[in-house]
């Protein structure tokens, strides 16, 4: 009989709640420019950090979850595919239908464009590219596996392809997962160093997508699973027990590590960046013991019902980012437009990022309760044999 699932940690299922309105940020801003104001660009221009942090957090609840069931998964195949075909339900069909709509957004804009002879978005200078090879190797969920000279499509599913991949390596890392917290420290020590040599020798940072974005995935996979693996060895000799007053201490010792390393490393896309993550994996471990002001904060229903919807907003992000790429183009007012006793450059230039943060959270709802959840329920019914 397999084990029992662990119980879910809710402060790491609260703690998905943020990143994402982050990116939304910090994809904006990459193309719109930064707001001149250093304590909100500092935060979002290290906002594709959070990557980090989700594939960090992936390896710690994969591993949590898992972990107990290394020798079915190494025994033979069924268990393994069974944990295939259950992370595709998850991730696939909203990947799937987020691409068919980015896919209905370039047909209607050009359609528009034919129409009103002006040039597309997706015809101009620094337009996304959107090619058949791209869709089609977005299809399969191989489009950051180093085939591609680009971003395409969905920019941000890039990121599901490497967890596509994670979770075709995953027993890979359940092996590894067997040993004590002297194997957990060498797991983290290896994710570590490679996340530095990709750091320091890539040009920009961590910002690793359709190139090497894959081994940026493997090492911060690779650092939560050692992570998971250190949690287990706390957990076993009593640490879950540590005062409430003194987890709350150290939760906020990380927090403001995390900030100190966003707001004392230089401007984004160094190899700086990786005081960040790093400060992110030690937030992830300071929340996983489930107690502590900081960890009840993010358990409470409001940040767990953002952080179930947390998937949607990121994957829905793109639709919004390129549509108003649109509306800039065919529907703002010149920028020295008068607009509510301002100039309209003045007006927009807090307002619409906000804004657009505010239709991503409200579209990502709309995603993740009329596609990402019920599909996801009727695959892993169908899965089970359930349906």
């Amino acid at each position: 009989m397999a084990p029992s699932r662990p119980a879910e940690i809710k402060a790491l299922s609260g703690a998905r709640a943020f990143p994402p309105l982050i990116l939304v940020l910090y994809h904006f801003c990459e193309g719109h420019g930064y707001r001149g104001a250093f304590w909100f660009d500092a935060i979002v221009a290290k906002g594709y950090l959070w990557v980090e942090f989700f594939f960090a957090l992936s390896g710690f609840i994969l591993i949590h979850v898992y972990g107990d069931r290394t020798a079915e998964f190494l025994r033979g195949t069924a268990a393994y595919f069974t944990f295939v075909k259950t992370r595709l339900a998850r991730l696939y069909p909203l990947h799937l239908f987020m691409l068919f709509t980015l896919l209905g957004l370039v047909i209607a804009l050009r359609a528009l464009a034919a129409h009103g002879g002006y040039v597309s978005i997706y015809d101009q200078p620094y337009h996304p590219q959107n090619t058949l090879v791209g869709f089609l190797a977005s299809l399969f969920l191989v489009q950051a596996w180093n085939i591609l000279p680009y971003l395409t499509w969905n920019g941000a599913s890039w990121f599901v392809s490497v967890e596509f991949l994670l979770c075709l390596l995953f027993p890979i890392y359940l092996f590894f997962s067997r040993g004590n917290m002297f194997s957990a420290l060498l797991l983290i020590a290896a994710g570590g160093l490679a996340l530095i040599v990709l750091a320091i020798t890539s040009g920009h940072g961590l910002d690793l997508t359709f190139h090497n974005g894959i081994y940026r995935g493997m090492a911060g996979f690779a650092i939560g699973a050692g992570l998971s693996m250190l949690y287990r060895a706390m957990m076993a000799r009593g640490w879950g027990d540590l005062p409430e007053g003194l987890l709350t201490l150290v939760q906020f010792a990380a927090l403001l590590l995390l900030l100190d390393a966003i707001y004392r490393s230089s401007w984004a896309h160094k190899p700086q960046d990786i005081y960040v993550a790093f400060a992110m994996d030690a937030l992830i471990l300071t929340l996983a013991f489930d107690r502590g002001l900081v960890a009840r904060a993010l358990s409470t229903g409001v940040v767990l019902a953002l952080g179930e919807w947390s998937y949607a907003i990121y994957m829905g992000q793109t639709f919004f980012l390129q549509f108003v790429r649109y509306v800039e183009q065919r529907w703002y007012p010149a920028w020295d437009a008068p607009v509510l006793g301002m100039r309209w450059s003045t007006f927009i230039w807090w307002t619409e990022p906000v804004a657009l943060l505010a239709v991503c959270i409200l579209w990502g709802i709309l995603l993740a309760k009329l596609i990402e959840i019920p599909a996801n329920r009727f695959l892993r019914a169908r899965i089970s044999g359930k349906a």
